[in-house]
């Protein structure tokens, strides 16, 4: 898997066989980005369930200041902090189930979060944990499989939304409760 573009554009991103991972395509993080063109410098992002951290690193390399790679894989997590080291990228790997992680105390507030669980994993209760971690403004990425369709929690003001595939995905701000 490589990097679309930014400061590190076209570097390879590697991560261990055997794992639960299942990396965004690289057309449905094309899209993504576009949509989050105007947002993405100077952005603190949290990726829960980063898996490959594709979407974290991504954001990196176009700008964001910091990424926070929430993933309770140990493989995983080893990859991403190896990732981050030979990038010098400004990531924090955490190995830390993702909703242990949002009911503690997150160490920042964040402009935008990537959502993207094992379709297996239901998204309602993470939306539910998320409103005490965002920043003003701040933009909810959620992937899904289009099995499913996306959360119709009325919380979520979907600004994007668009399928590919098995999944469909959207980008939304999050009402306070």
């Amino acid at each position: 898997m490589r990097i679309i573009a930014g400061t590190w554009r076209g570097r390879r991103i590697e991560f261990p066989r055997g794992t639960n991972a299942r990396p965004t395509p690289d057309r449905v993080r094309e899209t993504l980005f576009n949509w989050l063109q105007p947002h993405v410098r100077g952005a603190r992002c949290l990726d829960l369930f980063a898996g490959s951290g594709i979407l974290g690193f991504e954001a990196l390399s176009r700008g964001a200041e910091r990424a926070w790679l929430v993933e309770h894989d140990r493989g995983l997590c080893a990859a991403l902090s190896e990732h981050a080291r030979r990038l010098g990228a400004s990531a924090i790997v955490a190995r830390e189930d993702a909703a242990r992680f949002l009911a503690g105390s997150p160490p920042a507030s964040f402009d935008i979060v990537f959502l993207d669980p094992p379709f297996t994993v239901p998204i309602e209760p993470l939306l539910a944990g998320l409103s005490p971690v965002l920043r003003e403004a701040a933009l909810v990425y959620v992937e899904r499989s289009a099995r499913d369709g996306l959360p119709t929690d009325e919380r979520l003001k979907w600004r994007k939304t668009s399928r590919a595939g098995a999944v469909c995905y959207g980008l939304a701000m999050l009402a306070a409760p």
